[in-house]
């Protein structure tokens, strides 16, 4: 099972998002597919950890350890602020806990070391929660590519179909509802099932927090 936890915004939350990424959307300069690939509403989470591939025999003692790391963490208020780009491909929202600004920093580290021993994958070092909201389409990531290559011969090129920075920048203002978070989640991502054939996110199992 490819696994990950994560925190679940409210939908008022994510609701009051959606109006603002909707201000920004960019227009096709054509008739082709849209240039970004927006995380459908009910898709967006905040990433603590990502397990990758789990054996099925594995899956209670990661469930064990993340509801040890869940009773050990106090209920936290939650607020999505500001915006930025991953790889010049990933549009991101920042999410930072309002009253200890270090709190969901070691919230991830608790989240990433209780896989520790079940998980393949390397322990990554984070700094900083996030929202992902968008990817450039893969059209718009060749076409991106080959613009790169052309300004370096000097050569006409066709203009970009989207300025993630400038649609990173208009968003670094954005500040959102504050929301308390009271529960992670243990969540399945299916790749190439959900809609668009993008992933699909079932939750395996949900952990209050402080419990």
């Amino acid at each position: 099972m490819r696994l990950f936890a994560s925190l679940r915004p409210p939908a008022a939350a994510l609701d009051h998002l959606h109006q603002a990424l909707v201000g920004v959307e960019p227009v096709p300069l054509d008739d082709g597919p849209p240039p970004l690939r927006w995380v459908a509403p009910e898709q967006r989470h905040v990433t603590l950890a990502f397990y990758g591939e789990v054996p099925d025999g594995a899956l209670d003692d990661l469930t064990d350890a993340l509801a040890a790391v869940a009773a050990g963490t106090t209920p936290m208020r939650v607020q999505v602020t500001g915006a930025g780009v991953f790889s010049g491909a990933t549009l991101w929202m920042g999410v930072r806990a309002v009253d200890d600004e270090r709190a969901l920093v070691r919230l991830m580290a608790d989240a990433e070391a209780a896989g520790e021993g079940i998980s393949r994958l390397e322990p990554r070092d984070r700094h900083r929660a996030h929202l992902t909201v968008a990817r450039l389409s893969a059209r718009e990531q060749r076409e991106t590519a080959q613009r790169r290559r052309r300004s370096r011969s000097r050569r006409a090129t066709r203009p970009a179909a989207v300025d993630l920075p400038a649609i990173a920048h208009a968003l670094s203002v954005y500040r959102g509802p504050v929301w308390e978070a009271r529960g992670l989640e243990l969540v399945q991502s299916r790749l190439g099932a959900g809609r668009g054939g993008g992933p699909q996110h079932e939750v395996v199992a949900s952990f209050p927090l402080g419990h």
